[in-house]
C-alpha cells in the first residue's frame, strides 16, 4: 500500500484553509473525534479563540485494521450548544462518523451538527460539510510518525 507522509507544515496550511471554509457556520462548539481530530480541534480552537473545544472517543480501527464494532464514548454534554462542528483528520469509510452523527443527533436533537475534515474519500458513506483534500492513498500523519518511543 502506497503511503503519504503528511507533515506539520502542510497541516498548518490545511488547517488555515479549513478554518476559512467552515467559519461561516459559526459553531459555538468544536468537537474533536479522538484521536485523529484532537490536533485539528486544538489548532482550530486556538485560531478561533474559543475555549469550547471538546472531544469524544471513537474506536473502529486498530492501527490499519478495521474492527467489526464501533465504540463511541466520553460524549460531552452538548445540551447548551446550538451549532457543533465535528472535527476529524479523515473520513475514510465514513462508517464511524455515521454512527457518531446518529448517536449525537439522538442525544441532542436541537443541535445542528456539521463535519469538517482535512481529508475525505469520495467513496465514504458520509461526506464532510467542509474538507480540504481528497485521500487517494494511506495517510501517515506527522503526529503518528514523528514521535516514537
Amino acid at each position: 500500500m502506497e503511503k503519504y507522509y503528511y507533515s506539520y507544515e502542510e497541516f498548518v496550511q490545511d488547517t488555515t484553509k479549513l478554518i476559512h471554509l467552515s467559519k461561516d457556520f459559526n459553531a459555538d462548539v468544536l468537537l474533536g473525534a479522538a484521536r485523529g481530530g484532537l490536533t485539528l480541534s486544538h489548532f482550530m480552537g486556538e485560531a478561533l479563540n474559543t475555549r469550547k473545544v471538546y472531544s469524544l472517543n471513537s474506536i473502529h480501527y486498530e492501527g490499519t485494521q478495521k474492527l467489526e464494532t464501533f465504540d463511541i464514548f466520553n460524549i460531552p454534554d452538548l445540551s447548551k450548544a446550538s451549532k457543533v462542528l465535528i472535527l476529524d483528520d479523515i473520513v475514510d469509510s465514513g462508517e464511524t462518523m455515521v454512527e457518531i452523527f446518529k448517536l449525537l443527533k439522538e442525544k441532542f436533537p436541537h443541535v445542528e451538527f456539521k463535519l469538517a475534515t482535512i481529508f475525505y474519500k469520495k467513496t465514504a458513506l458520509i461526506q464532510p460539510d467542509f474538507a480540504v483534500k481528497e485521500a487517494t492513498q494511506w495517510i501517515e500523519f506527522f503526529w503518528e510518525k514523528d514521535i516514537k518511543l
